[in-house]
Parts: C-alpha cells; sequence; structure tokens
C-alpha cells in the first residue's frame, strides 16, 4: 500500500480520540542545540499556543488492526473498514518530513494492538526513540499507552514523550465488562498507577532521569451506556485524586458502521459533552465537587451550564458581596472567572468595586447581575424565582439579556 493511502486510513481512524492536546508540555527549542522542532501552549491538531501561535499534531494510528472486539471500536477485530499498518521508520519519516515543510508540531501516536500488547507498545517506543535520538526532533510527543504493555517500556516510554496517556475507555467496570470484555479495568489502572509513581519518583527526585513532563491523560467514552453523568464526572474525580490526572477527555458517542445491537443507534448530543467539560473545569480549577454540580436527576442540564445550574441550587449563597467576599466565593459567581476573581481582589485593595468595573473586566453581565452586590449596585429582584432566572438565562438567543425586573435600585 503506497504510502500517502496509509496516512488516509490511519490519520481518518485516529479522529476519535480527543485526549491529545499539547497543554502542560514544558516549553521546547532547539535553539544552541543540536535538532530540531519546537512546542509550546496547547496543541489539538489545529489550536492556538499562549503566544497566538497557531499549532497543530500529527495524529495518527500506527495501525488500525487489532486483537481486540471493543463494541463501540470503529477499528474493533469484527469492524468490516479498510486496514493500514505503517512501518516504524514510515512514522519517523512522515514526523520529521511534515515537521519540516511547517506541517505540524508534534506527534500524537495511538495504536490498535497487534500480535501482542508488549510488541505493539515496543514499536512505539521505537519510533519516539529514533525521533528524540537519531533525528534530534524537539518538537512535542504524544504516546498512547498500551495498557496490558510492561512497567519497563511505560517507563521507557516516559523517557522520550512528553504526555503519556491511558484511555479508561467507559465510566464504569460493569459498562467496561459488557462492552469491551477482552480488557480489563484492573489492568488499566494499574497502568496508570504506574506513571503516578514515575512522576512522583521525577518530582522527589528532579535530578531522576527526564519522565513524561506533561504528565498523563485519559479519555472516556460518554453515552455508549446508560451510564448518568454522576457517574461520569465520579469517575473523573477519582482518577484526578488517585492517579494526578494532568486532564480527563469526553468524547461523545457516535454510531459506527455495522454498530452491534448493544450500542444506542442515536448518536449521544455533543451539548452533553460540552456540558461534562465545563463540569470537569470547575472540578480542576474553581474547587467544586462532582456531588455539588449534578443535580437529583443525576444528569447536567443541557439548557443552562453547570456554575449556573449551581447558583440556582444554592440561591441563599446570593448576592455575593464583591467588596467583602471570600476569593473563591467570587470565583463561583455566574460569569466571573477565575482570572477575574483575582483582579478583582487586587482592585479592591484600592478602592471600593463599583458596577462598571465588571464591564470593564469583560465579565458576562447578563449572568452575574442577579449574583452580585458592589458599592453601587444591588439586584432588586430578591423575589424573582430561581425558575423565572433560568428561563430569562437559557442559552437561547432569543432569551438573553432580558433583564427589566433585576435593574440596579
Amino acid at each position: 500500500m503506497k504510502l500517502i493511502d496509509k496516512l488516509e486510513i490511519l490519520a481518518d481512524a485516529a479522529k476519535y480520540d480527543a485526549s491529545c492536546a499539547s497543554s502542560g508540555a514544558p516549553k521546547r527549542s532547539s535553539r544552541g542545540q543540536e535538532g530540531f522542532g519546537a512546542s509550546t501552549g496547547n496543541g489539538i491538531c489545529h489550536s492556538y499556543t499562549p503566544d497566538g501561535r497557531c499549532v497543530s499534531l500529527l495524529k495518527i494510528l500506527l495501525t488500525n488492526f487489532c486483537q481486540y472486539d471493543c463494541q463501540y471500536c470503529v477499528n474493533r477485530r469484527s469492524s468490516n473498514v479498510p486496514r493500514a499498518r505503517f512501518t516504524v521508520e514510515e512514522v519517523v519519516r512522515l514526523t520529521t518530513d511534515f515537521y519540516l515543510r511547517n506541517y505540524i508540531d508534534g506527534l500524537f501516536l495511538s495504536s490498535g494492538v497487534i500480535r501482542s500488547p508488549d510488541h505493539t507498545m515496543e514499536q512505539m517506543v521505537e519510533i519516539a526513540r529514533r525521533l528524540r535520538e537519531d533525528e534530534r526532533f524537539r518538537g512535542y510527543i504524544h504516546l498512547k499507552t498500551i495498557p496490558d504493555a510492561s512497567p519497563e517500556l511505560i517507563a521507557l516510554a516516559g523517557r522520550y514523550a512528553d504526555r503519556l496517556s491511558v484511555n479508561i475507555e467507559l465510566p464504569t467496570p460493569a459498562g467496561i465488562e459488557r462492552l469491551a470484555p477482552e480488557k480489563n479495568v484492573r489492568t488499566i489502572r494499574m497502568a496508570m498507577g504506574a506513571i503516578r509513581r514515575k512522576l512522583d519518583e521525577k518530582e522527589a527526585e528532579p535530578r531522576a532521569p527526564r519522565f513524561s513532563p506533561a504528565g498523563q491523560s485519559t479519555q472516556m467514552i460518554v453515552g455508549a451506556d446508560a451510564t448518568d453523568d454522576s457517574t461520569i464526572l465520579g469517575t473523573a474525580e477519582n482518577l484526578y485524586g488517585a492517579y494526578k490526572l494532568k486532564r480527563v477527555y469526553y468524547s461523545a458517542f457516535s454510531p459506527i458502521p455495522q454498530s452491534p445491537a448493544a450500542l444506542p443507534q442515536q448518536p449521544a448530543p455533543l451539548l452533553r459533552e460540552h456540558r461534562l467539560y465545563q463540569a470537569d473545569f470547575l472540578l480542576r480549577g474553581y474547587g467544586f465537587r462532582a456531588a455539588e454540580l449534578l443535580p437529583a436527576s443525576g444528569n447536567l442540564a443541557l439548557d443552562i451550564d453547570p456554575k449556573l445550574g449551581w447558583a440556582l441550587a444554592h440561591r441563599e449563597q446570593f448576592p455575593v458581596d464583591l467588596n467583602r467576599a471570600e476569593p473563591e466565593l467570587i470565583a463561583r459567581v455566574p460569569g466571573i472567572g477565575l482570572r477575574s476573581a483575582r483582579r478583582l481582589v487586587e482592585l479592591r485593595r484600592l478602592r471600593q468595586i463599583r458596577y462598571a468595573d465588571l464591564a470593564r473586566l469583560r465579565c458576562s453581565m447578563d449572568k452575574l447581575k442577579p449574583f452580585i452586590q458592589t458599592a453601587d449596585y444591588r439586584p432588586s429582584g430578591d423575589s424573582v424565582s430561581s425558575e423565572r432566572l433560568r428561563q430569562a438565562m437559557s442559552e437561547q438567543p432569543q432569551q438573553l439579556g432580558l433583564w427589566p425586573e433585576l435593574q440596579a435600585a
């Protein structure tokens, strides 16, 4: 098969993997050193770094042949799809050639499992080794770890890769047992634990050999079974605490060709995936707990974001006096982000915060109006029910900005 045909098949086969961001990677440069390539900031295929550069990753599978028959996977053993397989030399050549043509800033490499987990992992590690040692490539490398591979191979992968990831696949062990019976939750978590221990060793001893400086991540499929958002976020919360993950990625289930009967025939709403990402950010950045964000139904609301949902369910804590409240509570106000909360705390050391200051900070004024109090503003709609607020702030264009009953007194 021609190389261009392999690339078409194996790049398309990799599109379902969402965990390819380069966030958290150290700044790398070849300036003053032998080699080439640089990667900074965030890169998910085409994205932007903090300094405004557009970056991209070559996102491919080593092969879409696989000995596993996971029912939700388009590359499963029983799937009738075109198959292809790169050699180690082909991936190295593609990565270096694409970089020298300024197409990419790095490589995201995953693979189906061929022959054995160790055999597959050995080839992926060899690609990273050749790029680093033979080609002197200094760009970003993300390797998707094969869970059943030996700890020695995982340790070697971390020596060359900027980030490692192990897919948890589904939120619950029961879901994995039903839809991917050849995979083992214990093995997956053991691989995550091995990476966590190596990261801890490096943190404790900075002079220890380099190991995955951008940490590890994982991905789970949403909507392939009946698991609710409460369980999904609870699993994510556990993974963050147990394995120090940088990110948990969520992938809305999409029916695949010749989909097994055990799977839904309709795709999961992309808005549900979006709400899970919003809630996940609140877990990582704002100090929320998963249980705080979930309503009694166990699923996140689709018409409003999780932060607003929490505020409407806890009206007794509002309005928040921005001139007196703790920074953590200010950051929980809908429409005020972490950066704006820090700036407000800095500003009130100099003078009292006024309503116009929030607009200057580009806060979301439509959302925060009923939840804040400043030196010159207090919402007059204390009697407005949470349901009316929800209707007014539901994310529908025709309903945004309708606040006649909540103007300042």
